[in-house]
Formats: structure tokens, C-alpha cells, sequence
């Protein structure tokens, strides 16, 4: 016995799990691995780098600006700051400061103040009630006995001051008086005289004390050890020098004796011992024992650099040393102004402007950092909602359309790549269903197409079993007749199925289409005697010949004859004929009859189309019908009646066929009057081609 099925009950396929459309809904991607999670990772990843490289890129050049402002602020409050200086190194008070101060405040742009250690105002650019209060720092120290020595480096155009803190404009007691300075001025003279004379250029420099000396141009003193020129007559001191160092000397023995050493003796260039072989930068033939910090000579318009100290390696040079700068100090103590603070700023009361990156401020940064990402993201959130949102409407339908359901289309939301790709599956899913409905009425009509033959043959089966019938001749034709047609069915089939596996094989060869329209005639003739119909061929020799296979292109014509004939009334007429239809060099193809005044009855050579037709004088076919007369099992006539024979697939073979042959087919039709079907096909076969 056969188990029918019901129609609620359905197999399901050994290993295979199928979900309902809500699990499958459900069952979606983890963010991480969607289209949406990826989405948002690059967008925050793009916008991180951005914030970031905007942020370097900001504070580099930020940090750049705010350097170069800075070190261009330094260099000129040094210039303030050594301008001060100088002023406090000459006077012993800063009574009159006042116009000088002002004079620098216009020069640099700035706010410039003076006050004592005890911020007791001594001069200040900013005058009125209304300049603002000072800065609670100042921006440094006006001391010429304790020099600030990076301002002091700038403000002297790139020299500094070595290892003495002393400023050397402060000379105090050391200064010559006019006479002195007048003398040594005259020896001087002679001195760079004779030694031009000699051929060594020179000049003369004078001193933040007023002593002059001789400057060998080169700065290479030795040069004048070979002539007569006596330099020494400028370095014995004058009076009161001698005066100022004797005081200095009983200032360091005092000092000195407080530590319970012996007392000193110091030279005319502040160094004590025997001379060493150091000579004195800037002034031949001296020489220097071990020199310690001294008030040097130096241009009046520049300050020279102090004798750099050399390494005291005793214990007791470094306490004499120690002695003999405070000596100094307290020496100088009455010659120079006392310490005052100096404040530069701009004209509004703020300071040197800096780059401060506190808490509050990498807080502001941060903050704004982070709202730029949340921006990021949350527009990303809203992009790739609106991007996601198709695609899982795609998704779904799809999962549908493979769970067996009714397919939908999916709502096409622009004209974006999005909405092209949901108009395409739109589509696909309809051409889907359409061909889901040409096999369901295919499978249809193979089980009528086979039924008809398969129940005559049971019928008179067992008809002659139950004695009802009779095994004669006439019995055995009649079941040979349904076994032929059911063989007929199959053979079609089966074209058809190895055309849409494109494996039908053809043959081609030159091919005589008058012959083989002769052909096709001649196997159709006696039907159409019987049906009373005229079968002609109107097709002069020699006809036009092209290359294709003889036996498909004879079946192909052949199911067109038998079609026309069948649909071709009593007193009717089927007229076959070929004719070359050429593309013409001035334009698109010129197309005949053959035989007509275009072809005079000649074979065309070269290219063009051959066109085969097979016209009838029949019924015809009704416009609406035009489009599905290729179609598989379709017919003019509903009923599916046998009175007019077929199985409803020769004409779908026919465009297989010619298809194959890279040709095309078409009907033109006029109902009442006839139709027209007309073959396609290339006169040279493409060597792509079956």
C-alpha cells in the first residue's frame, strides 16, 4: 500500500535544522562581526586619530608660537634687564632711573617696573591710579653684584659672565680718574702708532674703568713680541688703583684671618702667587698666576667677558678665592645701587605669556575630545541605523524566501546603492515567482501531456485482458500510435533539457537551405494532403547556404511546418522560403525575399543574416498571445485539446534550437489571416558556438 501524506505534514531533511522566521529574525550577528559594529569601530577609530593628530598638530604649533614669542619677550627683557644693570653697575643710587626706564618701555612695548626688595616703587612705565597692581613675582633681580646669568648672557649679545657673578661695569674704586684716563690714553696712541708702523694693525679699547689697552686686530698678541713697541708701559697701575687694591687686600687678609689662614698678597689682575704663564685674554705679554673673578677692562659701549676661573684644586685656594669675592663685594657695596626687583610685562599688567597645560586645562581637552567622538559616533549610530536597516529587510525576506514562503518585496527607501540593490532583489523575487509558477504548470502539464497516452494505452490493455477487445492489427497500431506520441513527449523533454544545460551538442556543416527546406517539405507533404492543405517552397535555386547542423535545423523547421499546418484550415496554404538579408555598406540591412529584384535569383556572398520563414494561412494567433507562443506548453486553445495535436513544446524546442545556433526566432501574426515564423540565423556559426 501506498502512506499519502497530508498536506499540513512535511519531511525534514536528515542533519538539517530549519528555523521559523522569528528565529531567524532573532538570530542575528553579533555587533561585533555586523556591518553596524564594524561601522562604528572605524567611524571612532577615524575619529580618534583625527582629534589626535588635530591635538599634536595644535599644541605643536601652539607650543612652536608660544616658544618663539617667548624666547623673543626673553630677548628683549634681557636687553632691559642688562641696560638696568649697567645703570646700577655706574651709580650708587637709583635716583633717576625713572627716564631711563621709560625709555625702554617704549622701545620694547612692555610694561617696565622698578622696586626695592621691600616692593617700595622706584620707577614705573605704567603712570596714573589706574595701572594695574604688580605681578606677586618678579621677573628678576637688578643686582650687579649677583648676576642673573641667562639674562645676563642675552642682554650682552651672547657673551656671559663666566664664573663671576660680579658684574665687571662695576669697578667702583678701580675707576681712573679723567687725568689718568687722558695719560694712559696718549701711551696708547703711540703704542698703536708704532705698531702700525711695523705693519700690525691695532686700536685702541677702553675700559668699563677708563683704562685703555691695545687691541690687536687677529687678537693674536704675540705678533708684536718682535717689535719695539712696549706694551708694558700700559699695565703698571695708577695711583689710585694702587689704593683701591691695597684696600681689597686687607679686606681678603681680614676675611681670611677670620678662618685662621695667612693673608694674601693679591697682583694687579686680582690673582695671588707666583705668576703662571696664562696670558690675559685680550692684552699681549701679561700674564696670569691663578686669576680669580676681577673687575676687567672692557669697551665702554659692550661689556668683555670675565677671565674664566681655572680648577682650584687646594682647599686653601678655594678659601682664598672665596675671600677675595667677598672682598670685592664689600668693596664695591657703596659704588653701586642697591638690589631692586624688576617686573616686565605687557601694558594691560600681565607677564610673559606660557603654555600651561594644568588639570583644568587637560580637562577642557579631554572634554572636548570626548564630545567630538560622542558627535562621532552618534552620528555613525544614526548612518549606520539608516544603512542596516534595509539590509536587514533584505535578510529577512531572503531567510523567507529559503523557509519556503510567499516571497515579499522590501520597501526601496532611495535611489542609493542600497535601494538599487532592494529593487534588484525585488525583482529577483518576482522573476522568482514567476518561475515557480511556470514549474508548477510545467509539472502540470507533463503529468496531462504523459497522462493522455499512458490511460489510451491502459484503456485498451485492459480492455483486451477483460475480452472487451480484440489483439488485431488494427489493436496494435492503435497502442504502437500512443507509444510513438508518449516517445515524442519524452524525446522533447529531454531536448529541452539538455539545451537549458547547454549541452546540446550540434554538428555544423554548409548547409543548402533551399535543399533542406525540399527536405522538410517532402516529410510534411502527405499531412498536409490529408489536412487539404498547399505546401510550397518559394525558394529559387541555388538558394543561400550558411553553416549549421543539418539534423537540428531540420527539426526546428520541421516543428514550424507541423505547427502551421495544424493550425492551417481546409483550402489553406503554408509557403516556405529563405533569403539572405545583408548589411549594406551605407546603413542598416537591406532584407529580401530571395529571388526578388534585390537578389536576382544569385547567392549572396560574404556576411548577413540568413532568414527562413514558414508562413500559413491559418487562424492565427491573438495579440495577448504573441509574447507566450515560445513558452513551454502553452497554446492558443485553453481546452488543451488533442484535435489539434502537439504537446506544447515544439515551439520551445524551436528557440532552443536557434539559440543555439546564435540565432533568434519571431512571429508576427494577424488573427484570421495567418501568421509568419521567422528563423534568424548567421551565415558563419561564431567559433564560441556548441
Amino acid at each position: 500500500m501506498r502512506r499519502t501524506r497530508g498536506h499540513g505534514a512535511r519531511e525534514q531533511e536528515p542533519g538539517r535544522t530549519r528555523l521559523s522566521p522569528r528565529r531567524a529574525d532573532r538570530a542575528r550577528l553579533p555587533l561585533r562581526r555586523s556591518l553596524l559594529g564594524r561601522l562604528l569601530a572605524v567611524s571612532a577609530l577615524v575619529a580618534a586619530c583625527s582629534v589626535a593628530a588635530t591635538a599634536w598638530i595644535a599644541v605643536q604649533t601652539t607650543s612652536g608660537a608660544i616658544k618663539q614669542e617667548q624666547g623673543q619677550n626673553l630677548t628683549a627683557d634681557a636687553r632691559i634687564y642688562d641696560t638696568l644693570l649697567e645703570y646700577a653697575a655706574r651709580n650708587p643710587t637709583w635716583d633717576g632711573v625713572g627716564a631711563t626706564v621709560r625709555k625702554l618701555a617704549r622701545e620694547s612695548g612692555r610694561r617696565v617696573a622698578l622696586t626695592t626688595q621691600g616692593r617700595q616703587p622706584l620707577a614705573d612705565s605704567a603712570t596714573g591710579e589706574a595701572a594695574p597692581a604688580l605681578p606677586p613675582q618678579a621677573s628678576a633681580v637688578v643686582d650687579p653684584l649677583s648676576v642673573d646669568t641667562v639674562l645676563a648672557a642675552r642682554g650682552a649679545d651672547g657673551q656671559g659672565t663666566g664664573a663671576d657673578r660680579i658684574d665687571p661695569r662695576a669697578v667702583g674704586p678701580f675707576r681712573l680718574s679723567a687725568a689718568d684716563s687722558r695719560a694712559l690714553r696718549r701711551t696708547a696712541d703711540d703704542k698703536v702708532a708704532c705698531l702700525n708702523r711695523a705693519g700690525i694693525a691695532s686700536d685702541v679699547v677702553v675700559g668699563a674703568s677708563g683704562r685703555p689697552r691695545v687691541q690687536i686686530v687677529g687678537n693674536d698678541p704675540e705678533r708684536a713680541l718682535g717689535t719695539r713697541c712696549d706694551l708694558a708701559a700700559l699695565d703698571s697701575p695708577t695711583r689710585s688703583e694702587r689704593k683701591a687694591l691695597d684696600a681689597l687686600t686687607e679686606l681678603a687678609d681680614a676675611c681670611l684671618k677670620r678662618q685662621g689662614r695667612e693673608g694674601v698678597r693679591l697682583n694687579n689682575d686680582l690673582s695671588w702667587g707666583d705668576p703662571a704663564p696664562v696670558a690675559v685674554p685680550g692684552e699681549p705679554g701679561a700674564v696670569l698666576p691663578r686669576p680669580v673673578p676681577a673687575p676687567r677692562d672692557a669697551p665702554a659701549e659692550q661689556a668683555a667677558p670675565s677671565v674664566e676661573m681655572p680648577e682650584l684644586t687646594g682647599e686653601n685656594d678655594r678659601a682664598i678665592a672665596s675671600c677675595v669675592g667677598t672682598a670685592r663685594s664689600e668693596q664695591l657695596s657703596s659704588y653701586v645701587a642697591s638690589p631692586a626687583l624688576l617686573f616686565i610685562g605687557d601694558e594691560g599688567g600681565a607677564t610673559l605669556p606660557g603654555f600651561d597645560l594644568s588639570p583644568a586645562n587637560t580637562a577642557r581637552i579631554a572634554g572636548a575630545a570626548a564630545l567630538v567622538l560622542a558627535l562621532t559616533v552618534g552620528a555613525s549610530v544614526f548612518a549606520g541605523a539608516r544603512l542596516v536597516r534595509p539590509l536587514h529587510a533584505l535578510t529577512g525576506a531572503a531567510q523567507r524566501m529559503r523557509d519556503g514562503e510567499q516571497p515579499a518585496s522590501v520597501p526601496v527607501s532611495g535611489d542609493d546603492e542600497v535601494g538599487r540593490l532592494a529593487a534588484a532583489f525585488n525583482d529577483m523575487s518576482a522573476h522568482r515567482a514567476r518561475l515557480e509558477e511556470q514549474r508548477k504548470a510545467m509539472v502540470s502539464d507533463v503529468a496531462h501531456e504523459l497522462r493522455t497516452p499512458l490511460s489510451n494505452i491502459r484503456g485498451w490493455l485492459e480492455a483486451a485482458q477483460d475480452g472487451l477487445a480484440d489483439p488485431d492489427p488494427a489493436f496494435v497500431s492503435s497502442l504502437l500510435e500512443e507509444a510513438v506520441l508518449l516517445q515524442h513527449i519524452i524525446d522533447d523533454l529531454q531536448d529541452l533539457a539538455a539545451a537549458d544545460a547547454g549541452e546540446l551538442r550540434l554538428h555544423p556543416e554548409p548547409v543548402e537551405v533551399r535543399e533542406l527546406l525540399g527536405q522538410v517539405a517532402a516529410a510534411h507533404q502527405a499531412r498536409a494532403e490529408n489536412a487539404g492543405v498547399t505546401l510550397a517552397v518559394a525558394t529559387p535555386a541555388p538558394g543561400p547556404a550558411l553553416s549549421a547542423d543539418p539534423v537540428r535545423l531540420r527539426q526546428a523547421v520541421g516543428n514550424l511546418v507541423s505547427n502551421a499546418v495544424r493550425h492551417t484550415p481546409e483550402g489553406g496554404r503554408v509557403t516556405l522560403r529563405a533569403y539572405v538579408a545583408r548589411q549594406d555598406a551605407s546603413g542598416p540591412y537591406v532584407s529580401g525575399p530571395y529571388g526578388s529584384e534585390e537578389g536576382h535569383g544569385t547567392v549572396v556572398t560574404g556576411g548577413g543574416t540568413v532568414v527562413i520563414e514558414v508562413t500559413d494561412t491559418g487562424s492565427g494567433i491573438p495579440a495577448d498571445g504573441l509574447p507566450h507562443v515560445f513558452d513551454r506548453f502553452w497554446r492558443a486553445e485553453k481546452s488543451r485539446s488533442r484535435r489539434t495535436g502537439g504537446s506544447g513544446l515544439g515551439l520551445a524546442i524551436v528557440r532552443k534550437l536557434v539559440e543555439a545556433h546564435s540565432g533568434t526566432v519571431e512571429a508576427t501574426s494577424t488573427e484570421g489571416e495567418g501568421s509568419t515564423f521567422a528563423l534568424r540565423l548567421p551565415r558563419e556559426r561564431p567559433p564560441s558556438g556548441p
